[in-house]
């Protein structure tokens, strides 16, 4: 199947080259011409202008945007909307406000062009482990992209199966599941992201109390000299705490145990703030999540070692490019 990508960054040139592995056809643009002909040169179809790239797609046409969210995303779909056609296909895979993703398909339902929203999660990894991927839009629409979605999904893997998800079927077991209409696969990442925050908050205010274990305020009986990077690493291997996230900061902690190539001044990017919006519209208390991502504020005006961790996580799972020390 063919398949074009605008936006070829962290994440956009990996499923490019996820895709071509799995036997698919590329086009790719992107406003930085040296980024097209790097995948050109490993086998995709380079465009040099939206144009030529909206020219080189087969109809029904698929265009899938992986853009930054705001108005380079708007800008990108409706340059796109205003060159497709009637049954030609745009997806926004990257990290859109879910009001905007209701806003846009319903601009674009007169042209008889179909868009979906797809919240991709796998950072710069998915190239070898795939993309979770959260998706809302038509349903025949989604269908008909499933090749695409199955080939860039990480399959089910060595995960244990769900007792009784046998009985269930559908993509879910793939890591991929369509969520329901236009906007609902970025409301499911958005939430995805709210907790991402609360998990990352919950490691980094753990290791900051072992490291504060040996502090000469408590009693010399009650210090501890601990092995921060070797509690991440046991903490991996049977614990009821495991997951990926725990992986990259056992991988951060035994590079640098002290993270000081960190400040600990924390970025967030929307999603975290777009969660406790949609919380405070339902009415539903979200603690945990609004204090993770109040600590994010706080930290860019005072740091401690758990925002250092915090750092660490989300330079390692999405290359975010945090602050380093002295930066």
């Amino acid at each position: 199947m063919q398949l074009g990508m605008v936006g070829l960054g962290r994440m956009g040139a990996n499923m490019v080259r996820r895709l071509m592995r799995g036997g698919h056809q590329c086009v790719a643009f992107d406003r930085k011409p040296k980024s097209v002909e790097e995948l050109a040169g490993e086998g995709a179809t380079g465009a040099t202008t939206l144009d030529e790239f909206v020219r080189t797609l087969n109809k029904p046409r698929v265009a899938w945007v992986m853009v930054p969210a705001g108005d380079p995303t708007e800008q990108t779909v409706m340059g796109l909307g205003e060159r497709m056609e009637a049954g030609d296909i745009i997806i926004d895979g990257g990290n859109s406000y879910y009001k905007d993703d209701v806003r846009r398909a319903k601009a674009l339902q007169p042209k008889g062009i179909h868009y979906v929203d797809v919240g991709t999660s796998g950072g710069i990894w998915g190239l070898e482990r795939g993309y979770c991927m959260m998706i809302g839009g038509p349903k025949g629409v989604v269908e008909h992209l499933d090749p695409l979605l199955k080939t860039l999904a990480p399959g089910p893997g060595e995960i244990l199966r769900t007792p009784g998800r046998e009985k269930v079927g559908g993509t879910a077991e793939e890591g991929y599941v369509h969520c329901g209409p236009s906007g609902a696969g970025h409301f499911v990442k958005m939430v995805h992201n709210g907790i991402e925050y609360g998990l990352m908050q919950a490691y980094a205010e753990g290791f900051d109390i072992f490291r504060n274990a040996n502090s000469t305020e408590l009693p010399e009986d009650h210090r501890y000299d601990l092995n921060v990077a070797d509690i991440a690493e046991v903490w991996r291997r049977g614990s009821v705490v495991s997951s990926w996230l725990l992986d990259l900061t056992a991988m951060a902690l035994l590079e640098n145990p002290t993270l000081s190539d960190y400040t600990g001044f924390v970025q967030d990017s929307g999603e975290g703030r777009w969660t406790i919006i949609a919380a405070v519209e339902e009415a539903v208390p979200a603690d945990v999540l609004s204090a993770a991502l109040y600590t994010r504020f706080r930290s860019r005006q005072e740091h401690t070692f758990a925002e250092k961790v915090l750092s660490a996580m989300r330079h390692k799972f999405g290359g975010h490019v945090e602050r380093p020390t002295g930066g």
